[in-house]
């Protein structure tokens, strides 16, 4: 029990001091990864946290690092929209998309919601040592690993579900893989199966973007060039993410 206790702690801390260098790139505007890194660092906090749902101190931690995810979303969709237009040669668009990024990321930085996640994760530790302290937790790496069980269970059956949802799959594939990363010494998802879990990520992720895209460019003028290699490209990511989750299916029934 210790040792998990001390593998939560350790990760909390690690991922405090990555949200602080984070804060400090986007508010000097060092790098066009800043924000990205953000967003990563807060999907790793939230697939450490939520095996841990029920625990004190977690939903005030995870509410906090939602409360990022939300703020942050529509910002980066707007720079991978930005990488996307500059590929097919529509610079003015993917400036238009960029135009303030210093202002947006100083702001981002300066966020209140920000501010409130950096002071409940450096409250967050004192929590976990509380609980373990008191014993309240008999067995956290139990507790942990049913949780973990339980999102694989989710996704083995809606990989088997003929009319699954693409988008709630592609969630249900990223909370597997991040809460793998999170929890190694406990996942039961091998290498390979680590490989396939991401290979259908990514391709669901690709077929989402171009759906995001296509919605947008209904209300956004200058995305019209695009429109028609977009949904020639929907309907083959379609082809290809339908191809990957049954290579996905055949990986989950040999196990």
């Amino acid at each position: 029990m210790s040792k998990m206790f001390d593998h939560v702690v350790a990760e909390v801390l690690g991922l405090q001091v990555r949200l602080m260098a984070c804060q400090a790139r986007l508010a000097q505007n060092t790098d066009s990864e800043a924000l990205h890194d953000l967003r990563t660092t807060v999907r790793r906090l939230r697939s450490l946290l939520r095996p841990l749902r029920g625990l004190p101190g977690v939903d005030q931690l995870e509410g906090a690092a939602k409360a990022i995810g939300d703020m942050t979303t529509p910002l980066r969709d707007r720079e991978v929209l930005a990488e996307q237009l500059f590929e097919r040669h529509q610079d003015e668009a993917g400036q238009r998309r960029l135009a303030g990024e210093g202002v947006v990321f100083a702001s981002v930085a300066a966020s209140t919601q920000l501010q409130k996640l950096l002071a409940v994760i450096d409250a967050f530790p004192h929590f976990l040592r509380s609980i373990q302290q008191q014993e309240l937790v008999p067995d956290l790496g139990k507790r942990i690993d049913k949780r973990l069980n339980k999102q694989w269970k989710q996704i083995v059956e809606a990989v088997h579900d003929p009319a699954h949802d693409r988008h709630r799959l592609r969630l249900l594939i990223k909370r597997a893989r991040y809460g793998a990363e999170a929890y190694p010494q406990l996942s039961r998802i091998g290498k390979s199966m680590r490989a396939e879990l991401k290979r259908a990520q990514d391709d669901l992720g690709h077929w989402h973007d171009l759906l995001q895209w296509l919605t947008q460019a209904e209300k956004q003028a200058d995305l019209a060039p695009l429109v028609a290699e977009w949904q020639q490209q929907l309907v083959k990511a379609e082809r290809q993410s339908d191809k990957t989750l049954a290579r996905l299916l055949k990986h989950i029934d040999a196990r």
